[in-house]
């Protein structure tokens, strides 16, 4: 009795499991039926952590484009590094093999030199300015320019303003600057900025930097709010100086190959489901921001507001050396940008 009824049992399990597995490709036969096309899925990576503005906005985004396309459209994330740096993303979406990543604009300057005017200093006169030119044509056109590279932009993240925080003493102006070893990312142009202002720029890898802080290799560093609270490094830099030296904004970015295979209505729905994502990140990044910022000073940071126009007057001799160029020109665009 007992060896017919598990009989019965796993009979009875088996065929709840087929029909769900039939059901399952009914309705999907179902809804392509409808539809006229197949479920498109596409793969996005980038190096973020889970609980990160970015990562949430996407999430948000993939909800979008499933609703806009009834479910025939699919984004799957792959965060954490899990296929890559950023550069190595960068490198699959040109070749076709990764649809899409999240990049920051500065590993895309030697794939697209025009995105170098992101780095240029002092370039933005606040936050609002900031986006007022990334929403206009420019940002726009910043974002198709590169396209000839195997990659197009569909839209910017916010990644906040870099800001100097150091170790013994509060910079207030660039004078306090002088002689100090600040870390930056090997950027040229971080570089040429840090000397124009006086201290001595040193790169080092950024998963070194506290130690670095705490043994007094370096003076201090440079980074956004929330990244200066998530990394505890406030724990040895007492000294917060908000002067917004740079804006840097990540950059969504689908193949091209990949954006050319997609019919006109997809693309329609892809490019409106990143737009509402970017405006849903903005909100979520300024909260951070704002928390970031509140907690740090819970934690005994004094938060510093200096006069930006000092530090600007030092940097001019970086604009000037620009007129002429490609970037100079862009850069002109963007301070005639009212």
């Amino acid at each position: 009795m007992s060896k017919s009824v598990s009989i019965f049992a796993v009979g009875m399990v088996a065929g709840i499991l087929l029909s769900t597995i039939g059901f399952a490709f009914v309705a999907r036969q179902l809804r392509e039926s409808q539809t006229g096309s197949r479920v498109t899925v596409l793969k996005l990576a980038h190096t973020l952590p889970e609980d990160h503005p970015v990562h949430l906005a996407m999430l948000r985004m993939g909800e979008l484009l499933s609703e806009k396309s009834g479910g025939t459209v699919e984004l799957q994330l792959f965060p954490n590094e899990q296929l890559g740096s950023e550069t190595d993303c960068i490198e699959q979406v040109q070749r076709g093999a990764l649809a899409m990543t999240k990049t920051s604009s500065a590993p895309l300057e030697s794939f697209v030199p025009e995105l170098a005017v992101f780095s240029v200093p002092y370039l933005f006169r606040d936050r609002e300015h900031f986006w007022k030119v990334l929403d206009g044509e420019l940002g726009l056109q910043l974002l198709d320019a590169g396209a000839s590279q195997g990659m197009t932009g569909l839209c910017y993240y916010d990644s906040g303003s870099r800001n100097f925080y150091t170790r013994a003493a509060q910079v207030k102006t660039p004078d306090d600057l002088k002689n100090l070893k600040i870390r930056v990312t090997s950027s040229a142009m971080s570089m040429d900025m840090i000397t124009a202002l006086g201290g001595s720029p040193t790169a080092i890898a950024f998963g070194e930097l506290y130690t670095a802080l705490q043994t007094r290799v370096v003076d201090g560093a440079e980074n956004n709010e929330p990244t200066f609270y998530t990394s505890r490094h406030y724990e040895v830099c007492p000294y917060f100086t908000y002067d917004e030296h740079s804006r840097v904004p990540d950059i969504l970015l689908i193949s091209t190959d990949v954006w050319n295979s997609l019919s006109p209505t997809v693309q329609a729905w892809l490019r409106e489901a990143a737009e509402e994502s970017s405006m849903y990140q903005r909100e979520l990044w300024q909260q951070k921001t704002e928390e970031a910022l509140d907690a740090v000073k819970d934690k005994g940071v004094t938060v510093y507001i200096p006069d930006k126009s000092l530090f600007a007057e030092k940097v001019q001799s970086i604009h000037d050396r620009l007129k002429g160029t490609k970037v100079g020109d862009l850069l002109e665009r963007i301070k005639a940008t009212k």
